[in-house]
């Protein structure tokens, strides 16, 4: 049974960088695609990245590309989201989840039934 733990929030001022990681047991990441979401209060769950199980097709939400970098590294059993520059407006919980990789590396916004062993989140908050 696949589990993922998210790490690596926390306070950060804007333009600063943070590092997520997202680390998996029970299973391979390998065998699955990966996407990072996000939900700040009040708002829809929002797509942030995703990462093919190959590691060779990633995307990413128009409000992030450019600023966050996704990868993974199987050694580690670990997908990393390097976000930098970051801005106010990244404030939310982060969250990682798998789908299979039938299902494409796409970015999900809202609901998200085809995704699996989501984490706990790790909060993400930008402030100066």
């Amino acid at each position: 049974q696949l589990q993922l733990v998210e790490s690596g929030g926390g306070l950060v001022q804007p333009g600063g960088s943070l590092r997520l990681s997202c680390a998996a047991s029970g299973s391979t990441l390998d065998w699955y695609t990966i996407n990072w979401f996000r939900q700040a209060p009040g708002k829809e769950r929002e797509g942030v990245s995703c990462i093919s199980s190959s590691g060779s097709t990633t995307n990413y939400a128009n409000s992030v590309k450019g600023r966050f970098t996704i990868s993974r590294d199987s050694a580690k059993n670990t997908v990393y989201l390097q976000m930098n520059s970051l801005k106010p407006e990244d404030t939310a919980v982060y969250y990682c989840a798998a789908v299979s990789p039938l299902f494409g590396c796409k970015i999900v916004n809202g609901p998200a039934p085809d995704f699996r062993s989501w984490g706990q989140g790790t909060q993400v908050t930008v402030s100066s």
